[in-house]
């Protein structure tokens, strides 16, 4: 059983979700996909694209801007992932990197699999925005295709004043282009396409992704343990389901260890369980290292609940010995920024679970 995405075969459910993609692409709608991370966005739009590129051999570009810290990262990502997927062959890649962005230094080196043009760039800082202009002209010339940006919300952390205004600029006159604004903080997307004041203030169909149906889960990952014979209770499926919220990631991460085990009791998944604890140790000992000491204990004391729906209470407060409610405030808020902490619809959490696990046992 794969971890990732690797073809149809291998994807989970998500019917509804993946209609209502193509739906909006063909029908020449803007979506907006809202999801937590590690849920299955990313699997999603990939899922998306496989079918568009081989039933109706639309382009698709896939920019990842999680890394990205200005404009001018986000202006060389975006004109890497474009110029590598509308030019296949390389006399084009080189003619288009020439011809659109005179502002570029270009370097291209040759994928030895498949063939396909890889662009890195050169950026002079001092035309950024022209740059950029040039980029969304030159998808334009193109015409029709789907581009998906993820964790959008990135852009409203640019130092730089008016992107999200500049953005939409360049989008409303692309009408060929269809875009996938993909974000993991909902509150954040929520406040850029939801709110009058923003300038993508209702330009998009939103669409929410939540957790994989249990029982559609759970035949998906017994069809893959019945190939090699391994039997695999519902009863140990609802276990590992429950432990990790559903969460596609982990379950798909478990699943994988599984299916290398050839074995699959509720022993077989704590096993696994330790063994990727055990692994990452190191990493999570560093993350909460570098926390301050009103962090660590917050991010503790949350792990030893599961979910903390009132954080500020007395009661919380008072049964893990932290400090007042202005000092979880801002150990709150630094927690969050940092993504160590996530708050769901129904409380706090520690955003990695496999971490949440580990802090607890502190």
């Amino acid at each position: 059983m794969i971890c990732g995405y690797n073809g149809p075969e291998t994807f989970c459910d998500r019917e509804i979700e993946l209609q209502k993609l193509r739906n909006a692409v063909a029908n020449g709608r803007n979506i907006t996909l809202l999801a937590e991370r590690r849920i299955g966005k990313t699997g999603l739009i990939r899922h998306l694209f496989n079918g568009l590129s081989m039933e109706d051999a639309c382009p698709c570009i896939y920019v990842d801007i999680f890394a990205t810290s200005n404009l001018a990262e986000f202006t060389a990502r975006f004109a890497e992932a474009i110029i590598g997927s509308l030019d296949s062959q390389i006399d084009k890649a080189i003619e288009a990197a020439s011809r659109f962005f005179k502002g570029f230094r270009p370097g291209i080196t040759i994928d030895i699999v498949t063939g396909a043009p890889t662009v890195s760039f050169g950026l002079q800082p001092q035309i950024v925005e022209s740059t950029l202009k040039e980029c969304f002209a030159y998808l334009g010339k193109h015409g029709n295709c789907v581009v998906a940006i993820d964790e959008f919300q990135q852009i409203a952390n640019y130092p730089e004043k008016g992107v999200e205004a500049m953005l939409r600029s360049y989008v409303q006159f692309l009408p060929e282009v269809r875009f996938v604004f993909a974000g993991s903080r909902h509150h954040m997307m929520a406040e850029m396409f939801s709110s009058a004041k923003r300038p993508f203030y209702n330009s998009t169909q939103t669409l929410p992704l939540d957790r994989i149906d249990r029982e559609k889960y759970y035949l998906f990952a017994k069809r893959f343990m019945d190939e090699i014979s391994v039997d695999f209770s519902y009863d140990v499926f609802v276990m590992l389901y429950s432990m990790f919220d559903g969460i596609t990631w982990y379950v798909q991460t478990v699943m994988n260890r599984l299916y290398e085990r050839q074995s699959a009791t509720e022993k077989d998944v704590r096993l696994v369980i330790e063994d990727l604890i055990h692994e990452k140790s190191w990493e999570f000992a560093t993350v909460l290292n570098s926390l301050p000491e009103g962090a660590q204990r917050l991010v503790k004391a949350v792990a030893k609940e599961g979910k903390v729906k009132e954080i500020t209470s007395g009661s919380f407060i008072a049964a893990h010995s932290l400090k007042g409610s202005s000092s979880v405030h801002l150990s709150l808020k630094r927690l969050i920024d940092d993504e160590v902490l996530y708050r769901c619809e129904d409380g706090y959490v520690v955003y990695d679970r496999l971490f949440g696990f580990w802090l607890s046992r502190l």
